[in-house]
């Protein structure tokens, strides 16, 4: 899209967060590539606000920590005014909002996508909120969907009509979610021809892949791969990882109870960094020992969904 405005395709991403800098932590940015002619672009740099700061999603404390973090951008006019703002997603699967000044300046105080009154999320407990913003009805407004750490793919229905400001409906699912039982191995064999579905972490782009008239759904995910080391069979395999869960589990309660009272938010002591140390190294050893009968692979695909 062309954020600025000046004739020029620009890219626009979001960020897992940027270093703190001590005053008010760990905060996703928004990073932009500015177009210049014949296809190239200048380096990547932090998009400020009209205030001449990094536009921040809002927040502090490490309890409002989810809130700041793991930005996802979609630029559109989505008020309606004739200027491109900002909707973005961030890690705990709130919605917010970056008013648009034109000529790719914004404001720089962010607010919450509101349905029925209430901050928009995502349901289902989902994470990694992943804003997507187009006329999937076909009514003439735009209406907002978004993957979701469960596998599944939402849109919250626009009901205010063409060229409005948006009245949001609830999420209601498209792709319904994974389910439990696709998130993780929980060792049990998993191949590539096992899969039937998104299985975690989705993100998503709408299209009308075909040609058909019909907008499409385009999904990647993540997810593990589990398949039994040479010699070992998917029973065998399935048995050992059972009886390297419960050593593992009973391994993870004595490390926290090793390390109960050590602040791991501060600098160390000599005698607590040891304790850490040595309570973390004899975890990862009952750790290491999963790779004696599996082979995980962490992957992702992306999936197709025709709309009928």
């Amino acid at each position: 899209m062309d954020l600025d405005q000046d004739g020029h395709i620009d890219i626009i991403s979001g960020s897992y967060s940027r270093d703190s800098n001590g005053v008010d932590g760990m905060a996703g940015t928004f990073q932009v590539l500015y177009g210049l002619s014949g296809g190239q672009f200048k380096k990547a740099e932090t998009l400020n606000g009209s205030d001449g700061k990094p536009l921040l999603l809002p927040g502090s404390g490490e309890k409002e920590l989810t809130m700041r973090i793991c930005t996802r951008p979609f630029v559109v006019d989505w008020d309606g005014d004739g200027k491109l703002d900002i909707v973005t997603g961030n890690f705990e699967g709130g919605f917010f909002w970056f008013k648009g000044e034109g000529k790719g300046k914004f404001n720089p105080k962010a607010e919450p996508i509101m349905v029925d009154g209430k901050a928009l999320k995502l349901p289902t407990g989902g994470h990694h909120s992943d804003p997507f913003i187009v006329d999937f009805d076909g009514d003439g407004d735009l209406d907002l969907m978004s993957g979701s750490t469960d596998g599944g793919v939402y849109m919250a229905e626009n009901i205010a009509g063409k060229g409005k400001p948006p009245v949001l409906k609830p999420f209601k699912a498209v792709i319904f979610p994974a389910g439990k039982e696709w998130a993780q191995t929980g060792g049990k064999v998993r191949r590539e021809a096992d899969l039937k579905r998104p299985t975690y972490g989705c993100r998503i782009w709408v299209e009308d892949v075909n040609g058909d008239g019909k907008l499409d759904i385009l999904v990647g995910d993540q997810t593990t791969l589990a398949t039994p080391k040479k010699g070992i069979t998917d029973a065998e395999m399935e048995k050992k990882y059972a009886e390297w869960q419960k050593d593992y589990n009973a391994s993870s309660e004595t490390f926290q109870k090793a390390i109960k009272g050590i602040d791991l938010q501060k600098q160390l002591s000599p005698k607590d960094a040891e304790t850490y140390q040595k309570a973390n190294q004899d975890l990862s050893k009952i750790y290491q020992k999963r790779s004696d009968f599996v082979t995980e692979e962490m992957t992702g695909f992306v999936w197709l969904y025709l709309q009928k």
